[in-house]
């Protein structure tokens, strides 16, 4: 598999999969892992990895008429040498452009969609429920906690913040986000972890997935018409 590896002056790195443009590693200055990549993760290209930040394009699970979370994800993208320029403050930090371009085998014309975890920012926000057949309810807790299955799209939501109490050295993990309105939370819990074929059986007690989307109300572009969507995560330790 190509990988990428970004690496600031301060030792933070990042690695970059052309499997899907999958983000498989991010790295503290300490070198310590912040991602959860699955110790039975398939690295072979006949499956998506299972962990990292993936993307979900153009829909996510089965809400569409695609393949399960979309093409993007499945597909092999290519390291663009020059980039178009792209607005904002780039100085000092590293970057890495990878296209999905079309190819005669890929014509994308064609197919164009109990833990000391706690996930803050959710409160009063209607959500979806895909363990109840997607209906809708309003989270009314100060803090979403996990001691179960969940599996939730949160509805038109501002920026989240994750807490991690679970590890010795305290974590707080900021998601800000534009043009990507909904918040996915989803963890397996004991059951479904057994019969994931490539996840551990005890690892949902390592994980939650957080993830940006826009679900309620897809973006439908006209030819020639420009979307952007922006993820960006930011880290403080509590020794």
């Amino acid at each position: 598999m190509d990988n990428y590896i970004l690496q600031n002056t301060r030792g933070a790195s990042l690695t970059v999969s052309c499997q899907g443009a999958r983000i498989l590693s991010w790295k503290s200055e300490r070198g310590e892992e912040l991602l959860f990549t699955s110790s039975k993760a398939v690295f072979d290209y006949t499956r998506p990895v299972q962990g990292g930040i993936a993307i979900c394009f153009p829909q996510f699970r089965k809400q569409g008429t695609l393949e399960q979370y979309g093409f993007a994800r499945e597909k092999i993208w290519c390291y663009e040498k020059d980039p178009p320029l792209l607005a904002g403050d780039f100085n000092e930090k590293e970057c890495i452009d990878l296209l999905l371009k079309p190819t005669p085998e890929n014509d994308l014309t064609k197919i164009w969609p109990h833990r000391d975890v706690r996930v803050e920012g959710l409160e009063f926000r209607d959500y979806l429920d895909n363990l109840l057949q997607n209906k809708r309810f309003t989270e009314q807790g100060n803090a979403l906690t996990f001691e179960s299955e969940v599996d939730r799209v949160y509805i038109e939501t501002n920026n989240v913040t994750v807490f991690d109490h679970h590890h010795q050295t305290r974590k707080t993990f900021t998601i800000r986000k534009e043009g990507l309105p909904d918040i996915v939370v989803w963890n397996p819990w004991k059951e479904k972890s057994r019969v994931i074929e490539d996840f551990g059986d005890e690892e949902y007690n390592h994980m939650v997935c957080v993830d940006a989307a826009s679900l309620e109300n897809p973006i439908t572009l006209e030819p020639g018409q420009e979307w952007t969507g922006r993820l960006e995560l930011s880290l403080r330790n509590f020794c």
